[in-house]
């Protein structure tokens, strides 16, 4: 018979080894650690739930491309993947639409815009992801702060088409002082096509008569955003005519 009722040091704690097993899996690390520790197949996984989540959360990643096709996802496409129901389908869009929303946040309202780069990140996180060109436009008051963010058009996934009446009624309504054009390419083409190029003139022309001066035009890809002005794409405000001698 043993000598001692002490614990015995060299057996393993079968609560401890519990709370180690438990701790590798995605929701418990992520409650210990925060969600900057899961990948982003764990992520998904934990928004499908049920068996097999992270094998099904892979195959979905790989047949949309990534995280880029998941932002651009509908419900009925995430559903065609194996093992993805209606629901899960819908939560994960849901979860992609909530990040949006909370991008659209970090906009600088009371701010002064002193160019481009304050709010590049508003719209990229407004734009990027979706599966149409969409063009809004950035209303700016006498001192420069946004008093006005509407999209005025909605095209295919290669091409939009505004008229400056869309483009600048809406400004006048709101007392605007100048504008910030921005659209998206779907396609990730950062650069400006021939049409962007003959839209944006012809706005900017627009806006010298109508007294609403055109900033800027920003392209909006999943990469990243490109601004006309800083390409030299925007024409130069014309001379003042000169004074009869």
């Amino acid at each position: 018979m043993s000598q001692g009722s002490g614990e015995n040091c060299g057996d393993d704690d079968p609560e401890a080894g519990a709370r180690a097993r438990a701790i590798e899996r995605p929701r418990e690390r992520m409650y210990a650690f925060g969600p900057a520790v899961l990948s982003n197949v764990e992520l998904v996984a934990l928004l499908l739930g049920g068996g097999r989540a992270e094998q099904r959360a892979l195959a979905l990643l790989q047949r949309l491309g990534g995280l880029s096709g998941l932002m651009r996802g509908l419900p009925h496409q995430l559903a065609e993947s194996p093992g993805i129901g209606e629901a899960s389908a819908t939560a994960v869009c849901a979860a992609v639409e909530l990040a949006r929303r909370i991008g659209q946040l970090q906009l600088p309202v009371e701010a002064a815009v002193r160019g481009s780069d304050d709010v590049r990140r508003f719209v990229h996180a407004h734009l990027r992801g979706r599966s149409q060109e969409v063009f809004m436009i950035l209303g700016l008051d006498s001192r420069r702060r946004i008093r006005l963010i509407k999209e005025v058009g909605l095209g295919s996934v290669a091409h939009v088409q505004v008229h400056p009446r869309e483009v600048f009624r809406p400004l006048t309504q709101a007392g605007a002082h100048s504008v910030i054009l921005v659209h998206n390419h779907p396609s990730g083409e950062p650069n400006p096509s021939e049409s962007d190029v003959g839209l944006t003139h012809r706005l900017v022309e627009c806006g010298w008569l109508m007294g609403i001066p055109v900033v800027d035009h920003l392209i909006v890809t999943d990469g990243g955003c490109t601004s006309m002005l800083a390409l030299g794409l925007l024409p130069e405000a014309p001379l003042p005519p000169e004074a009869p001698l």
